[in-house]
């Protein structure tokens, strides 16, 4: 690894410390040195806040003063921002306090930025390298990218099944309806903290009467959607408490209701491009979807996927719902907890 290597990577470290909390915004970290030695950090904490440069350059004016920045080189994973958003852009505070050299991880492909950051350190003198690591630089920021990139959120799809391959046994009763162990299940809302939304079919709420809240972690509820076609969600379903804000996608209904909305929607046109329309239109870079069969694998046969997490129980259930089929994929990552296996797979 060379010295800017290492330097990127830990701004990598610093970025993903935000997951969870600066959506829509990107995970971006800043390293400050000066005389090979780390004299400031930062990473952008919480969406509306001070980015992470902003952050590093204040740690270094409050430890060292203001001065030692003439001197210093700034790494950040993340192209500097050149417009005025919830913030002052950081590329005119970088130009401000005179740093005379900036490494970038990878560029900003957001129609805002795209390039103009970079432009104009080069035109105020700067010295400025790019692409260090830009291959993880992107990965961390994969929501981001593909949110901009293909004006779709960056879709998960979560599910746990059996030896055999079924997600449900054929008779779901309150005792036999979590196949995974507790732990996995903590996993899982962990990660939906991680995400901005969370769907699932109507089935999946008249079954489980669902929460799709956090709860056996901690961190934020995701905006939970739901696909209610026929309008059968009860006014006291789980899902329509006040833990978190819900949104329905029916035939007919548009109301807005105690922190809930209910949005119409042709079910005769293509469903999923209608509703990742609308989650975009809402700024929601991404979503988690931990559906039934029939909900998972409309998104995989459509090609509306980025990434899967599977979670292989010690089990045999011999009958019941089958798993959902997915083709194309890449394994990336796979680990025990405890007695269940877990994959990740990458939509090829």
């Amino acid at each position: 690894m060379t010295t800017d290597e290492l330097y990127m990577s830990r701004c990598l470290e610093l970025a993903s410390n935000g997951l969870g909390n600066v959506a829509p915004n990107p995970l971006v970290g800043c390293v400050i040195l000066h005389d090979g030695k780390i004299i400031g950090e930062g990473f952008h904490q919480q969406f509306g806040q001070a980015h992470a440069e902003v952050n590093a350059i204040n740690e270094v004016i409050q430890k060292h003063g203001a001065g030692i920045l003439k001197q210093s080189h700034l790494y950040v994973s993340l192209e500097p921002c050149s417009h005025f958003g919830k913030t002052p852009p950081c590329a005119d505070l970088i130009i401000e306090k005179e740093i005379p050299k900036v490494t970038i991880g990878c560029s900003d492909t957001f129609a805002e930025v795209n390039g103009q950051g970079i432009k104009k350190l080069k035109a105020a003198g700067i010295e400025v390298h790019e692409g260090i690591l830009e291959k993880e630089c992107r990965e961390i920021n994969k929501r981001f990218f593909t949110f901009h990139e293909k004006k779709r959120p960056y879709i998960i799809l979560k599910w746990a099944q059996s030896m055999d391959q079924f997600i449900a046994p054929a008779n779901t009763t309150e005792e036999n309806r979590m196949i995974s162990n507790a732990y996995s299940h903590k996993h899982s809302h962990k990660w939906r903290s991680d995400e901005q939304a969370i769907l699932v079919g109507a089935i999946t709420v008249k079954v489980d009467n669902a929460r799709l809240t956090v709860r056996d972690w901690t961190g934020r509820n995701p905006i939970r959607i739901i696909i209610d076609p026929d309008d059968t969600i009860e006014a006291n379903a789980n899902v329509l408490n006040a833990d978190a804000p819900t949104v329905v996608f029916s035939e007919t209904k548009n109301l807005k209701q105690e922190g809930n909305e209910w949005i119409a929607i042709d079910f005769k046109k293509n469903t999923l491009v209608s509703i990742l329309t609308e989650l975009y239109k809402r700024n929601i870079q991404s979503l988690i979807v931990e559906g039934g069969r029939i909900t998972l694998q409309h998104f995989i046969d459509q090609n509306l996927w980025d990434e899967a997490r599977i979670f292989i129980a010690d089990k045999f259930l011999n009958d019941g719902i089958k798993a959902p089929q997915i083709n194309f994929s890449k394994k990336i990552h796979e680990e025990n907890i405890l007695n269940d296996r877990l994959y990740f797979l990458r939509n090829q």
